[in-house]
């Protein structure tokens, strides 16, 4: 699918990855329509680049029905919005398991739904989720997240084959840490040496990439962290030993601790 001129609904636009998917795609020519829930830094992003700006909160349930209603008819979804869910399972009330849940799997799986059924409609359309290589691979204290990140995966490869026949691609993007913006940036955890990272514009131009070239699934990342991942689906108690060995007990209890007031 060509970008330019399409029309594009992207969730969790506030957040520094978001902003970078933003402004790669006002560049190809879309016309955007972001949400999130932080109206403050929605609104100058939507002046910036002459997009419409709807303040969501995708924890509330009638919230994401009216929002999908009301961009039922746009041509591009990209499913970015997150919650952080570091730590072990034990650490989280049931509230906090719900809201996890809820923005990270079920306003998605959603908004796929009545956007998908329009696009199936026209024969056009198309879908990003954005997962991340946590949804290939779990790791210690990311229990809650990889049941997130992996059930977009599956909903991703299961939506990609019901809506190929109706000329609408689904693609599912993952990255890795991300320096520079987004929820690894924010805990300012210092990872081993080896371990690279990609950038927010590094996940931009996978998302139109995604699109352009109707891709099933992208990782980004550098390739020893993608070769990680492969090789943790193939083994995966020997890449957790390794993982262990490589300090992820160390690197989960820090991200955690700093992203316990932000669930």
């Amino acid at each position: 699918m060509l970008l330019s001129g399409k029309t594009v609904l992207l969730t969790g636009a506030t957040g520094g990855i978001g902003h970078a998917i933003a402004r790669h795609l006002h560049g190809a020519g879309v016309q955007l329509v972001l949400t999130g829930r932080r109206a403050d830094v929605l609104e100058p992003l939507g002046r910036e680049l002459d997009a419409q700006s709807l303040a969501v909160d995708l924890a509330d349930r009638d919230a994401v029905l009216r929002l999908a209603e009301e961009c039922a008819d746009v041509d591009v979804l990209i499913a970015n919005a997150a919650l952080p869910a570091s730590g072990p399972l034990t650490s989280f009330t049931n509230e906090e398991i719900d809201r996890a849940l809820d923005v990270n799997l079920r306003a998605p799986v959603i908004l796929a739904r009545v956007l998908g059924e329009r696009m199936a409609g026209r024969r056009s359309g198309h879908m990003v989720l954005i997962s991340s290589l946590s949804g290939k691979s779990g790791s210690p204290g990311t229990s809650m997240y990889s049941a997130t990140k992996f059930g977009l995966r599956g909903f991703g490869q299961g939506l990609r084959a019901d809506l190929r026949a109706f000329g609408v691609g689904v693609s599912v993007v993952f990255p890795g840490f991300i320096s520079g913006a987004g929820m690894f940036a924010d805990s300012k955890v210092e990872l081993p040496r080896g371990v690279g990272t990609s950038t927010p514009e590094d996940v931009a131009r996978a998302v139109a990439d995604a699109i352009e070239r109707n891709r099933g699934e992208v990782d980004v990342a550098p390739a020893p962290m993608r070769l990680g991942a492969k090789f943790a689906g193939l083994a995966p108690e020997v890449s957790a030993a390794v993982a262990r060995r490589a300090g992820s007990d160390k690197i989960a209890g820090e991200m955690a601790a700093a992203q316990d007031s932000k669930r």
